[in-house]
């Protein structure tokens, strides 16, 4: 139990001892006068937002400020560590407001140890479950650096999401896992937000995870994020690249820039050429380009599933076309990619030229305007063009062939 007079005392003795007024405590929080007297009068409590720059401005822990007491110099504390056991409390019901949830599959919230999912899908006769993890990469560096803070969120869960629809996956349900420095409890919580809104765009739910606070391990002011999610398909429904055959069709979807890959040479070349992040590529800095949310697919394929008529897909991520698109062919056959009809976006032109790099890596190192693919039969090619291209750019750049090499490049890719 609080005890509103013990603290108001301690917050009055801490403030005095640092020859503090209470209108210059009150300017440091941005609070008014008449609230830091109410609180050393017992009558108020510092809220939530104040708590924690109260507890910095004061020298003290969250804990002794609501104990009211400093605790033992000499005793080890896990407040003492860089955990405030009291301030993390607060941040996990703010979590519980991103978590709210109208699936009614999701069985529990905040603050059980588990999460718990019902999966009974009466209309799945035989159910898989499509598990995969992810993480942003060093993406989420510059995130942090440059304000892109929600936005890394819908980079990862998009990124998640693609990488089991590619199966032919239902996406269920996503645990976060936020590794920091130090709990701010407004990033926290602008992270929560951002991961929660990405999944209800991809039609699934953020069901629980982890926010660990690891002072000694982590840099302060430093996020490390990561998520795991559960999906489902029917069995016999599991789009595994087995049904491609000769003379099938490989269409292109467009991406809108790097998506999640390639951010290590990008930052080198920034490091290089630092005045390149204010350069404008198609009206918008290179540092807004390069900080776009990877696409979502999710949304644009979904309705063609129950159609029978993709017979593989993948995901474009780092290892270019020819590292990804090999995962889904068969033995015995090659997909043969014409690299003059990729439609290559403005900005990898620009990264290609300021960096002078290859061909060859450049397309080892990125999508290069293509963010997923899918192989279909030439008589429905046409149908998957048209429904994708109420969303995405979907174009023809390739045809499966008989061949020892799962993929072969001809003609050069068209940088005019």
């Amino acid at each position: 139990m609080l005890d509103s007079s013990k603290i108001g005392r301690f917050i009055a003795e801490k403030r005095k001892s640092l020859n503090l007024t209470q209108q210059q405590l009150a300017d440091k929080l941005k609070v008014s006068f008449q609230a830091v007297s109410k609180w050393e009068n017992g009558t108020a409590y510092p809220n939530i937002e104040s708590l924690k720059e109260l507890a910095t401005v004061l020298e003290v822990s969250v804990d002794e400020l609501l104990a009211g007491s400093e605790k033992e110099a000499d005793g080890l504390s896990y407040s003492k560590a860089g955990i405030d056991i009291t301030y993390t409390d607060t941040i996990k019901k703010e979590m519980a407001k991103s978590l709210e949830t109208k699936d009614r599959r999701v069985l529990n919230g905040l603050g059980p140890f588990a999460s718990l999912y019902d999966i009974k899908f009466p209309e799945i006769t035989d159910p898989v479950l499509v598990l995969k993890s992810e993480e942003p990469g060093s993406k989420q560096k510059l995130a942090m650096e440059y304000g892109y803070t929600e936005s890394i969120c819908h980079d990862m869960i998009n990124h998640l999401v693609n990488d089991i629809v590619v199966m032919g996956a239902k996406p269920l349900a996503v645990l976060d896992t936020i590794v920091c420095g130090n709990a701010e409890k407004d990033t926290i919580k602008t992270l929560v937000k951002g991961v929660s809104d990405a999944c209800r765009e991809n039609e699934c739910s953020l069901v629980g995870g982890e926010t660990s606070i690891q002072p000694l391990v982590v840099d302060a002011g430093v996020y490390v994020l990561t998520s795991s999610i559960a999906g489902i398909v029917e069995k016999s429904k599991v789009i595994d690249g087995s049904k491609i055959e000769e003379g099938d069709a490989v269409l292109a979807i467009a991406s809108n820039g790097l998506h999640t890959n390639g951010y290590s040479l990008v930052r080198l070349l920034m490091d290089k050429m630092p005045k390149i992040k204010l350069d404008k590529i198609d009206g918008m800095t290179f540092i807004e380009q390069i900080m776009k949310p990877h696409t979502p697919y999710y949304p644009a394929l979904k309705a063609l599933f129950p159609k029978d008529i993709i017979h593989g897909m993948a995901h474009i991520t780092g290892g270019g076309i020819e590292g990804n698109l090999c995962r889904v062919i068969p033995d015995g056959l090659c997909a043969d990619i014409d690299l003059s009809k990729i439609r290559i976006l403005n900005l990898f032109k620009f990264i290609r030229d300021n960096g002078n790099i290859t061909d060859e890596e450049m397309l080892r190192t990125f999508n290069c305007g293509v963010g997923f693919i899918v192989v279909t039969s030439q008589k429905n090619k046409k149908v998957i063009m048209d429904h994708i291209g109420k969303t995405y750019d979907c174009y023809e750049i390739g045809e499966v062939k008989k061949g020892e090499r799962k993929i072969e490049f001809h003609d050069r890719l068209n940088w005019l």
